[in-house]
């Protein structure tokens, strides 16, 4: 029979005892947590992603921003506007690469890379839903992504001069115009796809233009993808103040793993700290 938690516990390991040192860790770690924050804020290319999530019991976000070598979490009742200028602030002026969610549109100041995997995802699911004609617009928007990609393997491949690569993107953009400019399409999936790439027509090759930008949002979805493994086993958190722990104890070690650091060892060490701990610790 299962003995249950009692008073005792405290000293034996039990449930609160793991959550209050954890709050305790998350407590020394805020001065770690506050300057990985503000490199995210300042670095020049970041991947912001958002997934659902459970708190108490009811609905809330998990939020993640990443660069090359940091990685933020934030979790929040809300997927708008407000939770990115959180994150990044609304004045972010680096380049941007994430999905098509109207809030990140917000960063006025920043340059752009929509995620080119949901685009092709996208071309995908309307030519399964489609025959005959209805495929053609799926078809020429998914060869005119690929063949955006070629470019981009042959410029990594050293084959193609970064200046070579960005003289092409014209080309690219007048074929999507002519796409854009088709008369009446018919089919409602793809109207909107149409609709949806004249919005984000600035954002579709920034990673041609620029070398070192992912060209889909792939840094931040494999951020978020432990954090769903455990939603699928318990679901979320119980309470805001267990949320915003996890989210600070995410965010230190995600960035060591990035930084090929032992993650458990600056949390040890920010909880012998005799202050807070220093983002030092979080250094490589």
């Amino acid at each position: 029979m299962r003995r249950g938690v009692g008073p005792d516990d405290r000293d034996r390991g039990g449930p609160s005892t793991l959550a209050r040192a954890a709050a305790r860790v998350a407590g020394q770690c805020q001065g770690i947590d506050g300057a990985l924050r503000a490199e995210v804020r300042t670095a020049t290319v970041v991947t912001p992603d958002e997934t659902g999530w459970h708190v108490g019991g009811h609905g809330a976000w998990l939020w993640t921003a990443a660069t090359d070598t940091t990685t933020v979490y934030a979790l929040a009742p809300s997927r708008g506007t407000g939770v990115v200028d959180r994150l990044l602030g609304l004045d972010y002026a680096g380049i941007v690469v994430r999905d098509g969610w109207a809030p990140y549109r917000q960063l006025t100041q920043a340059q752009h890379q929509t995620c080119l995997a949901h685009l092709l995802r996208r071309c995908a699911e309307l030519r399964a839903d489609s025959s005959g004609r209805g495929r053609e617009i799926p078809n020429r928007v998914a060869a005119l992504l690929h063949d955006a990609l070629a470019l981009r393997d042959r410029r990594e491949a050293g084959e193609l001069a970064p200046a070579t690569v960005r003289r092409r993107v014209p080309v690219l953009e007048r074929r999507l115009d002519a796409l854009l400019g088709r008369p009446a399409i018919r089919h409602p999936g793809n109207r909107r796809l149409l609709q949806h790439l004249g919005t984000e027509r600035a954002a579709l090759f920034m990673f041609l233009r620029e070398p070192g930008v992912p060209a889909t949002n792939w840094r931040a979805e494999q951020a978020i993808r432990p954090a769903v493994v455990n939603r699928k086993t318990w679901g979320g958190n119980r309470t805001w103040a267990g949320a915003h722990v996890q989210a600070a104890l995410m965010t230190v070690l995600r960035t060591g793993r990035q930084r090929q650091l032992d993650g458990v060892a600056p949390l040890a060490a920010a909880l012998c700290a005799p202050g807070r701990a220093s983002p030092a610790l979080i250094r490589p």
